[in-house]
């Protein structure tokens, strides 16, 4: 244990050494001869207070004719050496209670947008749009951006760790579009500052537009971004000065309370239908301007949309991402410790349990909970969750109670120390062999002001009843990136007894990683092909005792075209010593014995094509020896586009196995046709079919929502479960859900 102790003080201060060396990112830029250079930044545009404007999309009121204007917009893709072809004029302005930005999108005649649909929180890149990103505190790490297309659609998500974002956050702004006779498009949006977070008294903000023209597969942005980087990083900001400072937004309490109604059939037993109220809601308190009280009352969440299925063929779980509403605001605040492989907090554990005579894993409800999130001040952010579990004596299934503290402070430019406490409580459990789970952690994350180094360096502790060795976490990852070269190294230690899957995800125990990898871009000056990437990974796992039990090699070649179609081949090799006995079909057959080992080798194709054409798809093809045996894999997607409306795909995913006699061979299909619908920009239709042979199942979602006000909407969501063989139903379930946003 001492030996990590030192590790970790020896790289946090290699990493706090790296924070102090790099440039300040509004220095930076890319000059035609594609290396990098330093200049001093210039982006500024002012907001003058106005009186309260309509949002039409019109852009006729006198504070558009006299404002600033933001323009002389630069390409970050397909390349980020040039001025944009399509090019843009953006204005901003406010008053006591909304933040205006207007835009004119310039340069695409009208029938060459290319639109998914007219329904919220769409694929940014699949859809022409207007973007405004804004970070409120100027801390380069955290703020929300709002998006618009040409047919009124919007998008809104949260930044976190400089240059990722969130677009499941939903909350309350208006927009509004409108036609130029020149072929032109015209934008207004009013964000109401109680939407925000900001410090008050402040007259600064940092700011960045970003336009998608995906006809032209061009994406340009206001501060220009190098090509390596997402336009959503804050690392490349200009500045929003406000004429006065602002003031608080004022009283700032929502109450959202929802009605539910279920009616449910087992047609496997024949039961009659079942059928159950539900009633709750939630509320937001705004206790300063920059941090927020959240809280919720039996939540309900039958209106989630079902996980997307996958073939199953892995040794370990398999991770799915968080979908609940509620757990969404200022997730990376709780859920962003540790890595992708072993996260100190999952949510998706909180409400499930194990039913104890069936076995079965189900749905465990929430009766309660909290989150106090937010900025106390630029350097310094908070959390604060408590969840309440109901508890069900007959199925055995014990209460509990969840709370996690989280705090990030900022250091240097743009990196930050955080630190995570967690502890379930079982609340009237008896003799249970684990009434408890605690965990506390550390993690250091380096982002250089340019983006060009990030890093991050963790230590987490378990405290178990039954474990007092080997409950730790500790990696280490260290990342460079520019515009041709980027390079990875990773190295990760879990302690065998690091047993925190009850509230958090950890994929495996008792282990040391290493993991690098390294690329080289090559952007040619001529043809059709707009990048080509080499790529080189690798990855090892030994056990405690440093026996090697994985091993992955691997090297891709990807290309990149300007009509936006993509290929790629790899090759690749594999080793894996089974410490516990395994069947690789997962289905139920003979097992290899622990201790076994295997050498794989195999290769692979893909390729997408021109994503702007109404009918497109997606293809992959894979080839491998597989435990002495061989494998085969072919997927792909089909879609239709009848744009502005919605699309229609066809997903599939086909394995055949073939291994030595005596073991189970198997051939395995999920198939997912999906229509997605937009009747008005209010008004939605999405219905998913999952057919999976691995799980002999179908399985039929089909989601009805109609956003009658903003953020309030209406559900009615039909689930059925049929039998593959026969398409005999299993079950069925018919659900509505009505919610109201109100305003206090």
């Amino acid at each position: 244990m001492k030996h990590i102790y030192t590790l970790f003080l020896f790289l946090f201060c290699c990493f706090t050494a790296l924070s102090q060396t790099t440039p300040n990112p509004t220095e930076t830029i890319v000059n035609e001869n594609n290396t990098d250079s330093t200049s001093t930044s210039s982006h500024h545009i002012a907001a003058r207070k106005t009186a309260p404007l309509r949002i039409d999309g019109r852009l006729d009121e006198e504070i558009w004719q006299t404002s600033e204007v933001a323009s002389g917009f630069t390409q970050n893709f397909p390349t980020d050496t040039l001025i944009a072809q399509s090019q843009t004029e953006v204005r901003v302005a406010y008053d006591e209670n909304y933040f205006y930005v207007a835009a004119i999108c310039k340069g695409n005649p009208k029938q060459n947008y290319i639109v998914s649909s007219m329904r919220r929180d769409y694929d940014w890149g699949e859809n022409d749009n207007f973007t405004v990103n804004l970070d409120p505190f100027g801390d380069g790490l955290n703020g929300v951006y709002f998006t618009v297309s040409p047919v009124g659609a919007q998008l809104e998500g949260l930044i976190f760790e400089g240059d990722r974002d969130a677009s499941n956050w939903d909350n309350k702004w208006y927009s509004a579009v409108s036609d130029l006779p020149d072929g032109s498009w015209t934008c207004e949006i009013a964000i109401p500052f109680k939407t925000l977070r900001y410090p008050k008294d402040k007259s600064k903000w940092k700011i960045n537009f970003a336009r998608n023209d995906a006809y032209r597969n061009e994406v340009s942005v206001w501060v220009p971004v190098p090509i390596q980087f997402s336009t959503v990083s804050l690392a490349f900001t200009g500045e929003l000065l406000f004429d006065e400072s602002l003031k608080k937004a004022g009283s700032n309490i929502s109450v959202i309370p929802y009605l539910a109604g279920s009616a449910t059939k087992d047609n496997i037993d024949n039961t009659p239908y079942k059928t159950s109220g539900n009633i709750g809601g939630d509320a937001k308190i705004a206790v300063t301007p920059s941090l927020n009280l959240d809280l919720t009352v039996n939540p309900d969440f039958s209106q989630v949309e079902v996980d997307q299925q996958v073939t199953n063929l892995s040794r370990f779980e398999i991770f799915f991402p968080e979908r609940r509403q509620f757990f969404l605001e200022n997730s990376d605040l709780f859920a962003n410790f540790g890595f992708s492989r072993m996260r100190p907090f999952f949510s998706r554990r909180v409400g499930i349990a194990k039913d104890t005579i069936t076995n079965q894993i189900v749905q465990n409800p929430i009766l309660y909970g909290a989150r106090l999130s937010g900025k106390v001040n630029k350097d310094w952010r908070v959390g604060l969750l408590n969840i309440q579990t109901g508890q069900d004596k007959e199925k055995g299934i014990i209460s509990n109670n969840y709370t996690v503290a989280a705090f990030q402070r900022q250091i240097f430019s743009r990196s930050n120390i955080a630190g995570i406490f967690i502890n379930r409580q079982e609340m009237g459990g008896e003799n249970s062999h684990k009434p408890y789970t605690r965990m506390a952690g550390l993690d250091y994350n380096l982002q250089s002001s340019d983006s060009k180094w990030r890093g991050k360096i963790f230590y987490h502790h378990a405290f178990l009843p039954n474990h007092t060795k080997g409950t730790f976490a500790h990696a280490a990852f260290l990342a460079y990136n520019t515009r041709k070269f980027y390079a990875a190294w990773n190295h990760e230690i879990v302690g065998k007894n690091y047993n925190i899957n009850d509230i958090g995800f950890v994929l495996r125990r008792g282990l040391y990683r290493f993991e690098d990898w390294a690329g080289y871009n090559i952007y040619p000056k001529k043809g059709k092909f707009q990048r080509h990437n080499f790529h080189v990974y690798f990855n090892t796992y030994f056990d405690m005792d440093w026996k090697m039990t994985d091993r992955n090699m691997s090297f891709e070649y990807n290309a990149n075209l300007f009509n936006t179609s993509e290929m790629g081949a790899g090759v690749f090799s594999d080793y894996t010593y089974l410490f516990f006995s395994f069947d690789p079909t997962n289905s139920g057959g003979k097992e290899f014995e622990e201790g076994e080992e295997f050498n794989n080798t195999g290769a692979y194709i893909y390729y997408s094509s021109d994503s702007r054409k109404r009918f497109n798809y997606y293809g992959s093809a894979a080839y491998r020896s597989y435990f002495r045996g061989t494998r085969f894999n072919i997927d792909g997607t089909f879609r239709y586009r009848f744009q502005p409306y919605g699309q229609i795909s066809v997903s599939f995913d086909h394995n055949t196995i073939d291994l030595p006699e005596g073991y189970n061979d198997a051939s395995f299909w999920i198939i997912s046709p999906r229509l997605d619908v937009s009747f008005t920009r209010s008004l939605f239709l999405t219905t998913f079919m999952q057919y999976n042979t691995q799980a002999d199942n179908v399985n039929l979602n089909a989601r009805f929502q109609w956003r009658f006000k903003p953020v309030s909407d209406f559900f009615l969501v039909y689930s059925e479960n049929y039998l593959p063989e026969t398409f005999g139903s299993k079950n069925r379930a018919v659900v509505a859900k009505i919610s109201y946003w109100f305003n206090l």
